[in-house]
């Protein structure tokens, strides 16, 4: 008890206040607002089936799945012919506009670029929503869609499973124990990209499949040439169409950073080293430095993020290089949930899995996840310990194992989640907002597309989050705010 409530309280001090003790995610509840009985099936319809979308719509697949929509008949061709008797549309507008009556709530899994203008569209229809990470590939529409949430008062979920993760909350609470005491830096990283990029010309003009409509899958961006090159895989490389490594990964590695150190806003980002800088795509690697402000009692800190890293970016001293950073026997959560596809809840993997290698695909882009890979992951630097996490939170680690195998854990002081798609589906029929409901995803988003603007430009940038303004380069300042196609302006 010492151990615990005396030491947490003494840590937390006025801390304690902000954190809510029903958990990351809890409020009142939504019965009141005439939402569905738990025991009701919920209406889901999807915009995108193919790729990542396949995989969310198995994940709410306890639900009644009532309409698709994907621009790529080909590449949802596998959903296409599960759901072979609902109504299919390559244009998801047109798919609201028929079906909005039949519709609960909506899954919104296509390229970055086009995350804001279809979610804005579903909850302006007063449709619960659910958003593949990143939540927009800008940090204007990020914080569109937090206002937005909040106006049209519907359930709200970003795809990042490692926020439901008993690891994350795990982690959370011991920092909070003050069990490593302050922290005041956290190095993380990734193994992506595992598509092109640094990639320095334009890709030549290619016939437009018959399966693919490519006005719609452009949608907001601007009229280009079509090229298998970004479609229906490899556009995350491309600045107009995703959001790189950084976007990809980082919103499930650095959730539990986010969540355990109330990170808010940073006051500034610089790209300290990127190697295949160039017009078009993001770099083949890049290491970005973010910092934030004091938070409550909690000092500044400086975050590092890697990408394109085959193992461990940062190996805190005195660690031996013989110990693995990341997982290992014995680690908190390890026994939590892991989402492979399905939504369906396994251990996590013992082992790391094959490396990737081009043309693996969707495949290659969720391997690596495991608790036992090197290849993702996430440090934390306090004074008077260190802490690890893993791609998603499934393994919660202290360095070095000696004093991992003699820590206890804190009582538990946040709720746990019932599952990532499960969260959002109970948020829909009246219960707690899920985990990474908008009003924490786009806060979330909002740094770290940051991050992506900086590897347009050489230097600090200095950021207003209040004013949602970079303010010391005119330039960067611009990319703030995505350029929208006429036809597909977008505006509460």
């Amino acid at each position: 008890m010492e151990h615990s409530v005396s030491r947490r309280h003494f840590f937390l001090g006025s801390l304690a206040a902000a954190v809510p003790l029903a958990g990351f995610g809890s409020a009142p509840s939504l019965k009141a607002m005439g939402y569905k009985s738990p025991n009701e099936k919920l209406n889901v319809a999807s915009i995108g089936a193919g790729g990542r979308a396949a995989s969310d719509i198995q994940g709410c697949a306890s639900e009644n799945i009532v309409a698709l929509a994907d621009v790529d008949s080909n590449n949802a061709g596998n959903m296409f012919k599960r759901y072979e008797s609902v109504p299919k549309y390559n244009d998801f507008r047109k798919m609201l506009d028929k079906e909005a009556k039949n519709i609960d709530a909506v899954i919104v899994a296509i390229p970055d670029h086009m995350h804001a203008y279809a979610a804005v569209s579903c909850m302006q229809l007063g449709k619960h929503v659910y958003v593949e990470k990143p939540l927009t590939r800008t940090i204007w529409e990020a914080r569109l869609l937090t206002d937005a949430a909040a106006k049209y008062k519907v359930a709200t979920q970003m795809g990042n499973q490692g926020y439901s993760n008993d690891g994350t909350r795990i982690a959370a609470e011991l920092i909070w124990s003050g069990e490593i005491g302050a922290v005041k830096e956290v190095h993380a990283w990734t193994n992506r990209p595992v598509w092109p990029q640094g990639v320095d010309q334009l890709p030549a003009e290619e016939p437009v499949p018959d399966t693919l409509n490519w006005d719609v899958w452009l949608g907001t961006a601007a009229m280009r040439p079509y090229s298998k090159t970004y479609a229906p895989f490899n556009w995350r490389g491309w600045f107009d169409f995703g959001c790189g490594a950084l976007g990809d990964m980082a919103c499930h590695i650095l959730g539990a950073p986010n969540m355990a150190l109330l990170l808010g806003a940073p006051t500034s980002v610089e790209v300290v080293r990127q190697e295949g800088k160039n017009p078009y795509t993001f770099p083949r690697k890049s290491v970005t430095r973010f910092e934030f402000p004091a938070r409550k009692n909690m000092p500044p800190l400086t975050l590092y993020w890697y990408d394109a890293m085959t193992g461990p970016a940062h190996r805190p001293p005195g660690i031996s290089e013989d110990e693995p950073l990341i997982g290992g026997p014995g680690s908190f959560g390890a026994a939590g949930t892991q989402f492979s596809g399905g939504g369906a809840v396994t251990p996590a993997p013992a082992a790391p899995p094959a490396p990737a290698t081009k043309g693996q695909g969707q495949r290659a882009r969720r391997a690596g996840g495991g608790g036992g890979s090197q290849n993702n992951g996430a440090v934390f630097i306090g004074d008077k310990g260190i802490l690890t996490t893993d791609t998603y939170a499934n393994n919660v680690r202290l360095l070095p194992e000696a004093r991992h195998k003699e820590t206890k854990l804190p009582p538990q002081l946040l709720t746990r989640s019932p599952g990532h798609h499960r969260d959002w589906i109970r948020a829909c029929k009246g219960g707690d907002p899920s985990c990474s409901n908008f009003s924490i995803a786009g806060p979330l988003t909002e740094w770290i597309v940051l991050g992506s603007i900086a590897l347009h430009f050489e230097g600090k940038l200095e950021w207003d989050a209040a004013k949602m303004k970079i303010t010391n380069n005119a330039e960067a300042n611009k990319l703030v705010k995505p350029y929208m196609r006429k036809g597909w302006t977008l505006s509460l």
